[in-house]
């Protein structure tokens, strides 16, 4: 018997969601750290059974808001190193599992990288894997703040842990870039990620130890391994096949969105079609580029001024415009109220 398609996962948050899995995780972390994690799950109506569905997500945005009351709550800002420390290639799914019986160590990072769709998605990018130069990358959240300080953390020291799992050593990496500042913490991640941090780089990575990604893993068995990428390429197949073309289109847009308009042209060419033919193929799903730029930007500013603290300057150019007026403008077009207002109304709601 057939499932039924996925939903397009952008019909649940423009900014991404994630699985439950790492929200699990999360928790804990805060319970290790001391905090009360059923008033936590309670106050962010998280029961038991959405904590035990393997296929629920729940939205970027929230993943973040539970993570800083988290910090709030144990007043650890490191805590997503102690997510990292307690996370188990399980937890990252079929593609954990795939990962940790791989052959190698490399071949294991590629994995869990390749299937990471299956566990979370991000309007800002995919994480890659430059296997020549043995580089783990996580894009860019910029701008930065103490909503997702953590999340770049727990990213990049979740990686670390999985490499440390599945090679069973625990100097994996030479290098950790970190995209934010330094937070006068260098010397607990140094010592946490037992290599040179940079803060302030170009790109949030790791760069792991040409040893080790050589390295055989503990697990390696490659008839399991095949039939775990399998069943990961199905899934990926299902995610994908939920998606409109109006999905992949507003897939791309955000991430270019920054600072400029993206063009029709540059949205073709990424999707490898001709301009027209995306035209005709948007018509037939009764919308249009522009109608799918305005929709985005629109759930986007909504979400960007519920929930983060961005500033307005900073929210026009996420989204393309060409000053705050713009987006001020544009902002009363849509909801009828000024992007401050806006903000004090949802900051003094329950």
């Amino acid at each position: 018997m057939n499932s039924p398609p996925p939903q397009p996962p952008l019909d649940r948050n423009p900014l991404g969601d994630i699985s439950v899995l790492y929200v699990s995780v999360l928790l804990r972390a805060a319970d290790a750290e001391g905090v009360n994690v059923q008033e936590l799950s309670r106050h962010f109506q998280l029961n038991e059974q959405t904590l035990s569905s393997p296929e629920t997500r729940i939205s970027l945005p929230r993943f973040m808001r539970l993570g800083h009351a988290a910090i709030q709550a144990c007043n650890n800002t490191t805590l997503g190193l102690r997510i990292g420390a307690l996370t188990r290639p399980v937890d990252a799914g079929l593609a954990g599992l795939a990962g940790e019986c791989a052959s190698t160590v490399g071949k294991a990072a590629q994995t869990l990288i390749r299937y990471s769709l299956l566990t979370s998605r991000n309007s800002r990018g995919i994480p890659k894997v430059e296997a020549d130069k043995r580089l783990i990358q996580f894009y860019s959240i910029r701008p930065y703040n103490a909503f997702n300080y953590f999340v770049v953390d727990s990213v990049l020291s979740a990686w670390t842990q999985f490499l440390r799992t599945v090679s069973g050593q625990w100097d994996v990496l030479e290098k950790v870039s970190i995209e934010y500042p330094s937070t006068g913490m260098d010397e607990l991640f140094e010592a946490w990620f037992r290599c040179p941090v940079q803060f302030g780089a170009a790109t949030n990575r790791i760069t792991v130890r040409q040893d080790i990604w050589r390295q055989d893993t503990l697990q390696a068995q490659s008839a399991i391994h095949e039939k775990l990428t399998l069943l990961c390429e199905v899934e990926m197949r299902e995610i994908q096949r939920g998606w409109t073309t109006g999905d992949r289109v507003k897939s791309l847009l955000t991430p270019l969105f920054r600072g400029e308009t993206p063009s029709l042209e540059t949205i073709a060419s990424k999707l490898g079609v001709t301009p027209w033919t995306l035209q005709r193929q948007l018509a037939s799903e009764n919308t249009g580029f522009r109608e799918l730029m305005d929709e985005t930007r629109k759930q986007l500013a909504r979400d960007y001024i519920r929930e983060t603290d961005t500033s307005l300057s900073e929210i026009a150019w996420l989204l393309g415009f060409s000053n705050p007026a713009a987006l001020h403008k544009a902002y009363r077009r849509w909801f009828e109220i000024s992007p401050g207002e806006h903000r004090k109304q949802f900051r003094a709601s329950p």
